[in-house]
């Protein structure tokens, strides 16, 4: 394992020379050429099974070589949702013709895939989605808008949640079909945010046909394959990462003097005791070890404490945080955290909705 980690953490920091932010690299680094490299290295599908075209190699071994690629800001974004939860889901609930078509482009990382959940009146709460697909005749005709699809501008691929029975209670009608994002009938209009990143879009559907065989799972039964497939979404070493280089970076700069004053000696126990903490719930969850749903919980505690790494590296820095571009001795990194740490708290389920789920559907707590 240690020669595993040692080799993924050298082209890690290789590949992560190119990039001008390596936080959040996961989500904003997307590099193609990079993701074909992973899927000569075999680092894509590495546990699925080796008869649907994965590697069969263990939970741990993924966790070995991901922690290391996100660690050290290697931009893996271009395969990772793919990896982290659309093979998964395929594998699970796909037939051996949709495994068969798609499994081999994400595990040599040339099918490039964004995920179709939240929509302008639908955030966190995927039930309440109106994206709609309609039947002619084998096929289906999606009409709707989805936004946050991080990577849509790229993506080959839409795993998409749409609504498939109106009449149906909110949770009840939904299914899950795979949109060929060349399709007819798409829109994609990237969405600039404060750190001018635009990875996360918006997507238009305008009667877009989609085959009936692209229907992953059973019809109306998306919400249940979607629970399914938010424990891996919210689970992963992703979610304790994102912006862990810049802490270690910021810790190397600041005068140890600064370390002495009980404030901020206390402030950084809080979070190296906390990445410890993070770091073994995510474990749990490779090993397979945590409850039904607690995912919720890991990614609660992990993306509140990217938050509060964020506030930590801008009190250490002062008005340094504020600087912006290459003449600011971290290139911008650390302004560029602060105004983008509060999103970790957003994405995959608010901290609100996680708490709702953690009370109600892992302590069994009345509503």
């Amino acid at each position: 394992m240690r020669e595993l980690a040692a080799e993924a953490e050298d082209v890690a920091r290789a590949a992560a020379l190119s990039l001008p932010f390596p936080e959040a690299s996961w989500l904003i680094g997307f590099d193609r050429s990079f993701t074909e490299q992973l899927g000569k290295r075999g680092w894509i599908g590495m546990t699925w099974p080796i008869e649907d075209g994965g590697h069969g190699r263990t939970a741990l071994e993924r966790f070995v070589v991901y922690e290391q690629l996100i660690r050290h800001g290697a931009p893996i974004c271009a395969g990772y949702f793919a990896d982290r939860q659309m093979g998964p889901s395929l594998l699970q609930f796909g037939t051996p013709a949709q495994r068969k078509r798609w499994l081999p482009g994400i595990v040599a990382g040339t099918s490039m895939w964004c995920i179709g959940m939240s929509e302008p009146d639908a955030g966190s709460d995927v039930g309440s989605a109106r994206t709609r697909a309609d039947r002619d005749g084998d096929d289906w005709i999606v009409n709707g808008n989805k936004v946050w699809t991080s990577g849509a501008a790229h993506a080959d691929w839409c795993y998409c949640v749409v609504r498939t029975d109106s009449s149906a209670a909110k949770h009840a009608g939904l299914s899950d079909l795979v949109i060929d994002m060349r399709s007819p009938g798409i829109s994609v209009h990237p969405i600039k945010d404060m750190t001018a990143s635009e990875h996360f879009c918006e997507v238009n559907f305008t009667d877009v046909r989609v085959p009936g065989s692209n229907l992953v799972g059973k019809e109306n039964s998306s919400f249940r394959q979607l629970m399914r497939q938010l424990e891996h979404e919210r689970g992963g070493i992703d979610r304790l990462l994102s912006n862990y280089a810049l802490y270690t970076a910021v810790r190397s700069m600041i005068d140890p003097a600064t370390t002495r004053d009980p404030v901020v000696r206390q402030e950084l126990a809080h979070i190296e005791a906390g990445y410890r903490i993070g770091r073994n719930l995510v474990l749990r969850e490779v090993l397979q070890q945590a409850p039904h749903g607690f995912s919720a919980a890991t990614k609660l505690f992990c993306t509140e404490l990217e938050v509060q790494i964020a506030n930590v590296v801008a009190r250490l820095l002062g008005p340094a945080a504020m600087l912006w571009g290459p003449d600011s001795g971290l290139g911008g990194r650390a302004a560029r955290e602060v105004c983008y740490a509060p999103s970790y708290r957003i994405m995959g389920g608010t901290a609100e909705i996680l708490r709702n789920i953690i009370g109600e559907r892992v302590l069994g707590l009345p509503r």
